[in-house]
């Protein structure tokens, strides 16, 4: 089946209006079933009926991933259990996972956002889809399988891993789209090279990537290296996972987010006051449709700028800029804020370096110190030591220029920084560990 684009290009007040009146039905369910909405909106003074415009939503409580662990496993539910028929999970490496619920119209209406994202990244029936994202409590791999399948997309479900098979599937199955995290696709182009497999001659043309942050360098080096448009995709499983917001293939000049499912807001990210288009804060996001596990204002962490403008693509929806970096990933050394992002791309621009590196963080003598670890290309390296070192010293020097904080690169030879089979660690705090 074809999903409906009618929602997409709604003009702004008819979209605005949608908006309002889920906001306040979610609002009022929030309220009448969730112990933890009910007594932070008592405390702040506020009722459901003040909620009478789109700004007042600002009116309403934080959600942050602590309030979802302290209430971990189903308070935060607003259906009974018996009315849930999927939960998902974080990892919960840093403590007690964030449980998610889903009833059956959740599973749906996740279904069709995906569907409606896969289709503006181009893809539609007769395409084909290899899931290379984790299935399991992680959102990622069901929610492009079950969005592909809802397209008329024919899906092969091969989650991470595996990275030889991964590359055999990839010429015998003959996709035309890859689902991964945006590391793990060169990981799969390093590997294809290795066995003497060109992946640009192969049908696959769309590469839909997420759940970790990328750049603009890192797009082309996925581009040229694999043959294929490379798409941006974002979510949280809090929020509902892959699906939320996606670029169009058409422009890939900022993520459209479904406002019509979401709403969302940009917040400092040390005062939480509202900013206004155009100002780079923190993504904060409302569900208006979701009935197991809907959210309020949840603090995403994520930095980025909303843009309302209309794209090319005909589709009204707010476009927010490629998430430069999370407030829980970035590093302060020295009193500056660096992001992995920032790194990545002075890296990137670097010709004779791989698109492989690992940034860490150690406290020495009361002094901080960064070290980039990162991969010489096959070409560099066969100039020997003294041009790996002069390549270090270049980039160590265009880093000061670009980020403001002086830090030491090891450029090392093929294999020596740490692939991701998933989600890659970009920066290693060993600050964390004393």
């Amino acid at each position: 089946m074809m999903y409906d684009r009618h929602n997409e290009t709604l003009p702004r007040d008819t979209l605005q209006a949608l908006q309002l009146e889920r906001l306040q039905r979610t609002v009022e369910r929030c309220y009448a079933t969730v112990n933890f909405y009910r007594e932070a909106m008592d405390e702040l003074g506020v009722k459901p009926q003040h909620i009478k415009r789109l700004a007042d939503a600002n009116l309403l409580p934080f959600t942050t991933k602590a309030h979802l662990r302290e209430n971990y496993p189903f308070g935060m539910f607003s259906v009974p259990t018996d009315q849930v028929v999927r939960i998902h999970a974080s990892s919960g490496t840093t403590g007690k996972p964030t449980v998610v619920g889903y009833t059956k119209r959740d599973v749906h209406v996740w279904a069709m956002l995906m569907a409606r994202s896969l289709g503006a990244a181009g893809l539609g029936p007769g395409d084909r889809l290899h899931n290379a994202y984790g299935y399991g409590l992680f959102t990622g791999g069901l929610g492009f399988h079950y969005g592909a399948e809802e397209l008329g997309l024919t899906v092969t479900p091969m989650s991470g891993g595996q990275t030889h098979k991964q590359i055999m599937l990839l010429k015998d199955f003959e996709p035309t789209a890859l689902g991964c995290t945006p590391s793990y696709a060169l990981n799969i182009a390093e590997e294809a090279m290795e066995l003497g497999v060109d992946v640009r001659k192969l049908p696959l043309r769309t590469g839909v990537f997420g759940a970790e942050p990328w750049s603009e360098e890192m797009r082309y080096e996925i581009e040229s290296r694999l043959g294929i448009d490379a798409v941006d995709i974002y979510g949280l499983s809090e929020v509902m996972g892959p699906g939320v917001a996606i670029e169009c293939v058409n422009a890939k000049k900022g993520l459209h987010v479904w406002e019509d499912h979401f709403l969302v807001e940009c917040v400092d990210p040390d005062s939480g006051e509202p900013l206004p288009y155009g100002a780079e804060g923190e993504l904060v996001f409302t569900s208006l449709t979701k009935e197991a596990f809907p959210i309020l204002r949840y603090r995403t962490r994520d930095i980025s700028v909303l843009d309302p403008a209309p794209c090319r693509c005909g589709r009204t929806h707010v476009r927010m800029r490629r998430v430069t970096g999370r407030t829980d990933d970035m590093l302060i050394i020295r009193g500056v804020n660096v992001f992995p992002s920032q790194v990545e791309s002075v890296l990137m621009q670097t010709e004779t370096l791989a698109p492989f590196y690992q940034i860490e963080v150690f406290r020495e003598h009361n002094m901080d110190r960064m070290l980039v670890n990162v991969e010489a290309s096959p070409p560099l390296l066969a100039q020997g030591d003294e041009a790996l070192q002069r390549v270090a010293r270049k980039v160590a020097h265009d880093i000061k220029d670009y980020i403001g904080v002086s830090a030491e690169v090891a450029v090392l030879r093929t294999g020596e920084v740490p692939r991701s089979q998933g989600k890659a660690v970009r920066g290693v705090d060993h600050r964390k560990e004393k």
